[in-house]
């Protein structure tokens, strides 16, 4: 397939996350403010001075290994909301992205995982 090289996108996100504070407004263990059933697994935020296509900043899972690199990218649609995102996730472990899929395959939402592998990610 043609486009741009793996090694790249993951380059430009790196460079994207260097470069934004992350900001961290729903910590492990909140509930969500719309469906408190919905328990959130780990840190979950954006990051600061970026743009998402919900004109929010683009989210963040932030994970356990340290330092943090992006490890993944978890595409979304929700059909109920009729929209699609991305969010990252910065020092996940395979175990803490299942968990972040679990919290994210409910209800109206679908998510799938893009892992990093072995360019740079560990877990």
């Amino acid at each position: 397939m043609n486009g741009i090289p793996p090694d790249r996108f993951w380059a430009a996100l790196d460079a994207l996350v260097s470069t934004s504070a992350v900001v961290i407004d729903r910590p492990r263990g909140s509930r969500h403010p719309r469906v408190p059933v919905a328990v959130y697994p780990l840190d979950y935020g954006y990051l600061e001075g970026t743009l998402a296509g919900d004109g929010d900043g683009i989210d963040v899972w932030v994970g356990s290994i340290r330092p943090a690199a992006v490890t993944g990218v978890v595409c979304t649609v929700d059909s109920g909301k009729r929209d699609a995102e991305i969010k990252l996730l910065i020092g996940c472990t395979r175990e803490e992205a299942a968990e972040i899929l679990a919290f994210l395959n409910k209800g109206t939402m679908s998510a799938v995982l893009v892992w990093r592998g072995d360019s740079g990610a560990r877990g």
